[in-house]
């Protein structure tokens, strides 16, 4: 728990990009839980700022913009404007949602900038990068494909393989092509500013290993990671016309490097918002800064955004970095490129009114700790056995019984039980156990206290009986019926901030207006004699037929990617046969093979090749067991540059094809024949 007290708290969330819609692993892991902190901050009288905001510059967004035939405006105006009105429809408050294209960020990117050229802090190399001379421009690692050295995808990009999943430079890929004219890119000196993450390392190793302990494991551990390996100057510039130009001589055609200028979209929006008291948020040390985002963002707002406003000087760093861990959809890694994912504006049109019901399986199942995963068998299953039997029934038997015996006023309560002291008691403990959790982050466990409240409520009427009563005692069902519509108001209080939509409806039910977080656990907020609203129902059943159709539109859109994934690949540029004759491929007889260390993806082939042996790494460990491949006979190519993996010199390539899974199937001979025969 962060045991300093502070004045107030700025909420930052993680800006989305601006080339697709929001998904439910965005909400899952980073805005509804900021939504539920901000809210209940709010709830309690303090002082918030939550900021959001679109990321709309990087590569992504040109190449979306080149393959749609638009401007990079055009896909960012679209995409900011169906994220917004998604955040708003599912009712997330920021208290501004802006975008770094707008004109207050662009001058304070700018300036951010120029503070730390001026003060000495950058350093500037010059080093060689691939050029495209038909389009005469320097090539972002995303405009470069070939082929990738570990599992021969032909369609790698320059920074990652999505086949296999391994980080690449440019460089390493086979046979690179540029995006852009699809001409063979040339090496080419090009000037970059970068930032010496090094030079903070011993800040950074204080700052968070001995002062912040007490953030998340997954978080804390990451930066461990990143820092015991030792941290390198990272480049702040890029050779690309769209984003904030650099601005400083010598620098024409260059711009910031997106994760530069995304994370001071968070102080630039705030700007926008309180452009005469902004500093306070930022500059004042008693105010908190809590920044909310995926696992993959971790460096960024731990190591990187902590260094660039150590380095200006004047800024707060994060008191917590509370990062999620990844949610999967019906066992399969979410994937926007495969549209593999439940989009969010999507949902809100086919389940219209239940925006509650994504928030709070989305907060019930989330990734906090580790990975989880969405299916809507398990969607349905929380609407219908936890919203509906047990927060709504509850709810609905206090309200229809006050109704049916009282007239809908809330009854005076008269003499006490022990039983009765005993509930009132438990539900009045329940504060300290909902905020000891959302003090510290927890949000599945604060939400689980929560329903607590309505199992103390559900078992305390299912025990007392006062329908039965009713015939006897109406001065005991009075009573047992205040101890009832009390633990109502108090659940409209404890579940603002995960159910906002349905406490609504509560409150008007009740009749009363939000009751302040301070009141939560007493037992007196009816007064007898209240007159209560129109009784309706807090939530309904979700059918299985609603939830095979969300179903079988995702087995639709597996049935597709696997059509497309059926078919070929586009034949590449025709080669002469002299080009053909130049590669020797050969067949090898496998004599061991083991895993490469600390390389997930990689094994080390040791091959007769009838020559006195050779060694061949290959990117296949995902798709082989090490020991099925001895005795097995192979192809190769025998005369390719010898090249350096993982600290293994690899003396050739081992040929496989991929199947329609992805799988990788390596290639061999129909009957054994001599190590070191020809493939003609």
């Amino acid at each position: 728990m962060d045991t300093k007290h502070f004045k107030r708290t700025l909420i930052t969330t993680a800006l989305p990009y601006a080339n697709g819609p929001v998904h439910i692993g965005h909400l899952a892991g980073v805005y509804i839980p900021a939504d539920i902190y901000a809210r209940y901050l709010r709830l309690k009288g303090e002082e918030v700022l939550m900021i959001g905001g679109s990321d709309e510059h990087g590569v992504p967004i040109t190449l979306r913009a080149k393959k749609e035939g638009v401007t990079p405006q055009d896909v960012v105006d679209r995409f900011h404007n169906i994220i917004k009105k998604s955040f708003e429809d599912l009712g997330i408050t920021f208290d501004i949602y802006s975008r770094t294209t707008s004109p207050t960020h662009r001058q304070l990117a700018s300036d951010f900038f120029l503070t730390l050229y001026e003060k000495g802090e950058f350093i500037e190399k010059t080093t060689e990068q691939y050029y495209d001379e038909e389009a005469k421009q320097f090539l972002a690692d995303r405009y470069i494909t070939g082929t990738c050295p570990h599992c021969q995808s032909p369609n790698a990009y320059g920074d990652q393989c999505e086949a296999c999943g391994t980080s690449l430079n440019p460089t390493d890929l086979i046979n690179p092509k540029s995006v852009v004219s699809g001409s063979a890119p040339v090496m080419r000196e090009t000037k970059h500013w970068y930032l010496p993450l090094d030079k903070y390392e011993p800040f950074l190793r204080q700052w968070i290993l001995e002062e912040h302990k007490e953030w998340k494991p997954n978080v804390y551990g990451q930066c461990k990671s990143w820092l015991d390996m030792g941290l390198q100057p990272r480049a702040v510039s890029r050779d690309l016309d769209w984003g904030i130009p650099v601005p400083v001589k010598g620098a024409e055609g260059k711009v910031l490097y997106v994760w530069f200028d995304a994370p001071i979209g968070y102080i630039s929006n705030t700007k926008e918002l309180l452009p005469d008291s902004w500093e306070t948020w930022w500059k004042d040390p008693e105010t908190k800064m809590v920044h909310f985002i995926g696992k993959d963002n971790i460096v960024f707002h731990c190591i990187v955004f902590p260094v660039m406003l150590k380095a200006e000087g004047s800024y707060n760093l994060p008191e917590n970095v509370p990062a999620n861990e990844f949610l999967n959809l019906e066992g399969d890694k979410i994937s926007t490129s495969r549209n593999w994912a439940v989009w969010l504006h999507e949902y809100l049109e086919e389940f219209p009114g239940k925006q509650d019901v994504l928030r709070y399986v989305l907060t019930a199942n989330a990734p906090e700790t580790k990975d989880n995963d969405f299916t809507w068998k398990d969607f349905q299953a929380r609407n219908n056995n936890e919203l509906v039997a047990i927060l709504g029934n509850f709810v609905n038997r206090a309200l229809v019984l006050t109704g049916k015996y009282f007239d809908n006023k809330v009854p005076a309560q008269g003499s006490l039980t022990e039983y009765d002291k005993q509930t009132l008691q438990d539900f009045a403990e329940i504060r300290h156990d909902v905020e000891k959790y959302l003090d510290t982050y927890h949000f599945r466990e604060a939400q689980k206290e929560a329903m607590n409240l309505a199992r103390i409520g559900n078992k305390y009427l299912a025990d007392t009986e006062p329908w039965k009563l009713a015939k006897t005692d109406m001065e005991r069902v009075a009573t047992i019926l205040n101890i009832a519509l009390q633990i109502t108001a108090n659940l409209s209080i404890v579940f603002e901030p995960f159910l906002p939509f349905s406490m609504k409806k509560l409150n008007r039910m009740l009749n009363i207006t939000p009751l302040g977080w301070s009141r939560l656990g007493a037992t007196d907020l009816l007064a007898a004699g209240h007159q209560l609203g129109v009784t309706e129902l807090l939530f309904e059943k979700i059918e299985d037929e609603t939830i095979e159709k969300q179903i079988q539109k995702l087995l639709d859109t597996k049935k597709s990617n696997e059509e497309q994934a059926y078919k070929a690949n586009p034949i590449r540029e025709t080669i002469e046969f002299d080009d053909f004759t130049k590669l020797d491929i050969r067949v090898g007889t496998v004599l061991d093979c083991i895993k490469v260390p600390k390389a997930d993806k990689l094994l080390q082939f040791k091959i007769d090749d009838g020559l006195g042996g050779r060694t061949i790494v290959s990117g296949i460990a995902k798709y082989y067991n090490p020991e099925d491949l001895i005795g097995k006979q192979v192809c190769f190519i025998a005369n390719l540059a010898p090249r350096k993996l993982k600290g293994v010199t690899s003396e050739g390539m081992i040929l496989s094809a991929e199947d329609k899974d992805g799988k990788l199937v390596v290639m061999t001979t129909e009957k054994i024949v001599r190590p070191g025969s020809e493939v003609k």
